[in-house]
């Protein structure tokens, strides 16, 4: 028992050092033109939006460490892809209304930030 239990975790710690070496973008791309928006409002978003929704994204240490590293890059990607504050100038106005009250609903909700990029 105790042997199957030493390979079980032999095994384990095998695959977890295996899967640091997948390589996982933690890029952050220039930014193409920023959201105007007065002081106060720019540092509230900033703190609580910009990591997932723009290029100025602040990687933490954890972020390094797989699998933990591929969900946050997924997470960023498709925040990303839905609202990206780093290319706001390349949305149309009425775009741009329409993230913003999409995103001023799901704050209402409480559905963003989302719980794990809280804290």
């Amino acid at each position: 028992m105790k042997r199957k239990l030493g390979l079980s975790g032999l095994v384990l710690l095998s695959v977890f050092t295996a899967i640091q070496f997948v390589p996982v973008s933690r890029s952050n791309p220039p930014v193409k033109g920023d959201i105007p928006a007065p002081p106060e409002i720019k540092a509230l978003l900033k703190n609580a939006c910009y990591d997932c929704h723009s290029h100025e994204s602040v990687w933490p240490s954890y972020s390094r460490v797989a699998p933990i590293s591929w969900l946050i890059a997924s997470d960023v990607k498709e925040g990303r892809g839905k609202m990206n504050f780093s290319k706001w100038s390349d949305y149309r106005p009425t775009k741009q209304g329409m993230l913003l009250d999409d995103a001023a609903e799901q704050i209402q909700q409480g559905e963003m930030p989302p719980f794990q990029s809280t804290g």
